[in-house]
């Protein structure tokens, strides 16, 4: 019942919103190439399906190859410098001018690298540039969080690095490495649609090359559509990871 409650209301708003717009769009007679009701963005899901469900799938295929590649590149970096003072000094800044420069400005040199017949490998790679940062970031803060009694503890002991770290630290930072995860799937998809906007080839055929191609041909209504794959394969893609978070540290954090 009261998941039932918490559900209503968003359900509730979401009908009224989409009720005005409808009645909004007719009374107005408002053109549907500029702003189309929701029955004619959901007849357009329905007839463009054969399209978009394809193109939705290969956005979330390298949206996941870039988050698994993100995880591995970024936590692995975290635990290595964690290791050395002098390792971190010297990456830290690297990482954020990776985080800070924007994919537009890298994705020319990103393409000439992949080429154009292998856009797909290129997409993957600025997503996953997208997607670095938190988990660095937040892998590497959980790593240094942990408490001054039991680190001085573990120097009484005369802990090595790696016991410091297996049994210390990494528990420590499963929190933090959570919350970075979490916040690199959404970038994952966000930097997959943005790197093949950006990359100027429909090879790849994601959702990104749906939009363009529906917005070039004014087919808003199939336009907004693909964004409603998109919404929706965001917000599958955030719960399965809180619910994926909640589990472990349910388990391994036992909280």
């Amino acid at each position: 019942m009261r998941a039932f409650a918490r559900v209503l209301p968003p359900i509730l708003l979401a009908a009224v919103l989409l009720a005005v717009w409808e009645v909004a769009c007719r009374a107005l007679a408002v053109p549907a190439y500029f702003l189309p009701p929701p029955s004619a963005v959901a007849t357009a899901l329905v007839e463009a399906a054969p399209r978009l469900i394809p193109s939705a799938g290969r956005t979330f295929m390298m949206a996941m190859q870039a988050l698994v590649a993100a995880t591995a590149i970024g936590g692995g970096l975290a635990l290595i410098v964690s290791l050395s003072p002098a390792a971190e000094r010297a990456v830290r800044p690297l990482a954020t001018a990776v985080q800070v420069t924007p994919v537009v400005a890298i994705a020319p040199l990103v393409l000439i690298w992949y080429g154009l017949d292998n856009a797909s490998g290129a997409v993957v790679t600025l997503a996953a540039l997208v997607a670095f940062f938190p988990l660095f970031s937040g892998v590497l803060t959980g790593l240094k969080s942990a408490e001054p009694d039991l680190e001085r503890l573990f120097d009484l002991y005369g802990a090595t690095r790696l016991q410091r770290l297996w049994r210390l630290r990494l528990p420590s930072a499963l929190p933090y490495a959570l919350e970075g995860f979490r916040v690199a799937a959404g970038l994952s998809i966000i930097g997959a649609v943005v790197a093949e906007f950006v990359s100027g080839s429909g090879a790849a055929q994601g959702l990104a090359w749906r939009l363009l191609e529906a917005g070039n041909r004014l087919r808003t209504a199939e336009l907004m559509a693909a964004l409603v794959w998109l919404a929706v394969m965001g917000a599958a893609l955030n719960a399965a990871v809180g619910l994926l978070a909640d589990v472990v540290r349910r388990r391994v954090v036992g909280r």
